[in-house]
């Protein structure tokens, strides 16, 4: 089997008896269980991988903590309160969650990213190395992305930014991508083209790696592909990474830049 990338950034992994917040756009009926997700990388050929927060269980984070307590081959985001203290976010460090988690796209509503809470979370975020990772409506991100790098934190972009196929590299989302990748302190993930179908992904990869190169692109798989799980198979997403990424040199360059960000390296 040929190898897979270094390290997927983006899978989520929970049981279907957790408990979901009021709002959630997803109620899952089956367990996707962090053996699982190893089993699929042990398959795949990938030898890290990264836990994104699922928006559905809101700020239990509890099954992603013990799963890196076991795992040293995981990290993770976390979605967590704005007034979550600094000896919790340290104990998270110490556990392998690496950063933040707005995952935004069909709930309601914007953090107050100037609030009080949120500039002390944003600061202790930027002071623990961490990284805000944010999924959203293209023009959230938009609006989103200048106050978080205002704020002084890294950013990591989801799937391409959420391109909308009509406007292809004009979207909003996208525009934001580059312009955190130009700020210095943003990476994007070439991940979830199926979550912008009729999107040319291989000409928006193509963009993003004349903007940064690969010190600032990111695999990520999006296993177990909620709300698609039958329809898409892991394989498929390594596929799609080696026809937006076609050199296998860059693809590597894509994950050595994974594994110092995510602190595998």
């Amino acid at each position: 089997m040929n190898p897979g990338p270094l390290v997927d950034t983006h899978a989520h992994i929970y049981l279907a008896d957790h408990p979901v917040i009021p709002t959630a756009t997803h109620r899952p009926e089956r367990s996707f269980t962090d053996r699982d997700f190893l089993r699929t990388l042990d398959e795949n050929g990938v030898l890290f991988g990264v836990i994104a927060a699922a928006s559905f269980m809101g700020s239990f984070n509890d099954y992603t903590l013990q799963a890196l307590r076991t795992h040293r081959r995981l990290r993770a985001t976390a979605i967590v309160a704005p007034d979550v203290t600094l000896p919790e976010l340290r104990a998270m460090d110490a556990d392998g969650i690496v950063g933040i988690r707005f995952s935004l796209r069909n709930y309601a509503g914007d953090p107050d990213l100037s609030s009080p809470e949120y500039q002390r979370l944003l600061r202790r975020v930027a002071d623990l190395d961490w990284h805000v990772h944010i999924y959203a409506e293209g023009d959230r991100i938009a609006r989103m992305t200048p106050l978080l790098l205002n704020a002084g934190v890294k950013l990591v972009i989801d799937h391409y930014g959420n391109p909308d196929p009509k406007l292809g590299g004009n979207s909003p989302g996208f525009q934001a991508a580059l312009r955190a990748l130009g700020s210095g302190r943003g990476w994007v993930k070439v991940s979830g083209p199926y979550r912008s179908p009729g999107c040319d992904h291989p000409a928006l990869a193509a963009r993003l790696l004349a903007e940064a190169g690969p010190e600032r692109l990111l695999f990520g798989s999006d296993w177990p592909f909620v709300g698609h799980e039958d329809e898409i198979t892991y394989r498929d997403t390594v596929n799609w990474f080696e026809a937006a990424i076609p050199d296998a040199a860059t693809r590597d360059a894509i994950g050595r830049t994974a594994a110092r960000l995510y602190r595998f390296a």
